[in-house]
């Protein structure tokens, strides 16, 4: 088994192993961001709007609506949250039947009005709006060429690469610009393209980032949806109809759909983080709903970690379903031993560092009731910088808990991702430079143990198209 069960140090040493590098409140694994499109339908800024809303999880930076009224875009873009962005009155001035959106987390760029999606361009051919989720390593390289021959960038995005490389295209025809020029990008990428008479969704040959269709039927007949994840057709009503194929160009336009395949590869790599912590549980990705592989998780976790405990609890949101996996394998109960405040938003003032120094308890708090002389295991999707485990630790032995295991339901993440999720830097990843002893005398638990890579992969066994990334654990990028 994994588990690492020597004892802890002491308090005082615990406290002394300050490691100044990841006890900061720096941010961790940042969410991707969002895309939806939508074709013939009535309420077409209405459903993008709640489409987003559904899935402003993958990003909260900023968020944007272009819609198509007759050959005219309209757009509406802002920073904050989609409901922060937008107002009916906004929404009743996007008019037309369809519809293209994004919420931004950015990977790849500053935040900056102009980074804001879905850019926008008037071309030779009509205006053009382009929504992205991923990241296009070799974007450098490409905006270089690029300028030599005399583009003007608006911002510092990745993603005005693809507008810039369709403007300098000489071809009428967007789906023949798209198939020559989507091959020159390398990395991950999942499109959603509003012109002036079609929708269009393309998708990297790898898979790296989900990306789904859909229909929508209503009074005037049926509208065609594309997004990242499924919990947006739930919202609005929509059917799943299937994937986007890796290396696939799909257009909808006033005379049906037309998909292309413009690239394949030998294997495919679909991220697995999406299910281990950045997908919604409610979604389906990669052919498999989120919420199962996350139990399966906590199922293969209690597999490989036979433990003596009292209690099993999450570290919630992200963590309840694992745990919910580990109980029932391991017959030891499940408890909400953690209350999350889900009120806490980005206006929540902090005066002063004496209210500052609460840290994770505003947001996080332990129930003593239910801890007190307990030995307990605490399961988290991931451990990253150790920082936040480590407080959440402490708030656990405070509320009376007489031990405490802590349990990952993923690999050790020892790499940053390069391919559309905004990571720390190896030197922040608290496993890629720490022993397992070292990592559980930081945060403070009686053991520590992780998911094999072998665990997180059976987990995921039943998807139907085979290939997963998981460089953040292994190292292994694929060769793109």
């Amino acid at each position: 088994m994994n588990l690492d069960d020597s004892s802890v140090s002491d308090k005082q040493s615990r406290d002394n192993l300050s490691w100044d590098d990841l006890s900061s409140d720096k941010p961790t694994w940042k969410d991707e961001c969002a895309v939806f499109g939508i074709w013939n339908d009535p309420e077409a800024s209405h459903m993008t709007y709640l489409g987003l809303f559904a899935l402003q999880h993958r990003g909260q930076e900023s968020s944007g609506i272009v819609t198509l009224d007759g050959s005219r875009h309209l757009e509406k873009k802002g920073i904050g949250l989609v409901g922060e962005v937008f107002s009916e009155t906004d929404l009743k001035s996007l008019t037309g039947r369809a519809a293209v959106g994004h919420n931004r987390y950015s990977t790849t760029g500053n935040n900056q009005i102009s980074n804001y999606q879905p850019l926008t361009a008037n071309l030779l051919t009509g205006p053009l709006a382009l929504a992205h989720n991923g990241n296009i390593v070799n974007d450098k390289e490409l905006k270089q060429e690029l300028k030599k021959q005399g583009s003007i960038f608006q911002g510092t995005s990745d993603t005005e690469v693809l507008l810039h490389l369709l403007a300098k295209d000489e071809r009428t025809d967007l789906v023949d610009c798209l198939k020559s020029n989507l091959k020159k990008l390398k990395g991950a990428y999942s499109f959603v393209i509003l012109s002036h008479d079609c929708l269009i969704a393309a998708r990297d040959p790898f898979g790296f980032r989900p990306l789904i269709l859909g229909k929508r039927k209503h009074e005037e007949g049926e509208s065609w949806v594309i997004a990242s994840e499924s919990c947006a057709f739930d919202l609005i009503g929509a059917e799943f109809v299937r994937e986007i194929e890796p290396g696939e160009i799909l257009k909808i336009d006033k005379n049906g759909m037309k998909s292309e395949i413009f690239d394949t590869r030998p294997k495919h790599a679909q991220c697995i983080f999406e299910h281990v912590y950045f997908s919604r549980p409610d979604s389906n990705v990669f052919g498999l709903h989120v919420y199962s592989t996350r139990k399966e998780m906590g199922k293969a976790l209690a597999r490989e970690n036979i433990l003596d405990a009292d209690l099993v609890i999450p570290v919630p949101d992200s963590g309840i379903p694992s745990a919910l996996g580990f109980s029932e394998q391991s017959k030891i109960p499940f408890e909400l031993g953690i209350i999350r405040n889900h009120y806490i938003g980005r206006t929540f003032i902090q005066p002063s560092q004496s209210i500052r120094s609460f840290g994770v308890k505003i947001k996080l708090n332990p129930q003593a009731d239910i801890l007190k002389d307990k030995r307990i295991i605490v399961i988290d999707d991931s451990l990253v910088r150790g920082t936040t485990s480590r407080k959440i630790i402490s708030l656990l032995r405070q509320a009376g808990a007489k031990e405490v295991h802590f349990l990952v339901a993923c690999p050790p993440t020892v790499s940053p991702c390069f391919y559309g999720v905004d990571t720390p830097e190896k030197d922040q990843l608290i496993a890629a430079n720490h022993t397992l002893k070292e990592i559980r005398d930081f945060i403070g638990a009686d053991s520590l143990a992780y998911l094999s890579h072998e665990g997180l992969l059976s987990s995921v066994a039943k998807a139907p198209r085979k290939g997963f990334c998981s460089a953040c654990f292994t190292e292994n990028y694929p060769e793109i």
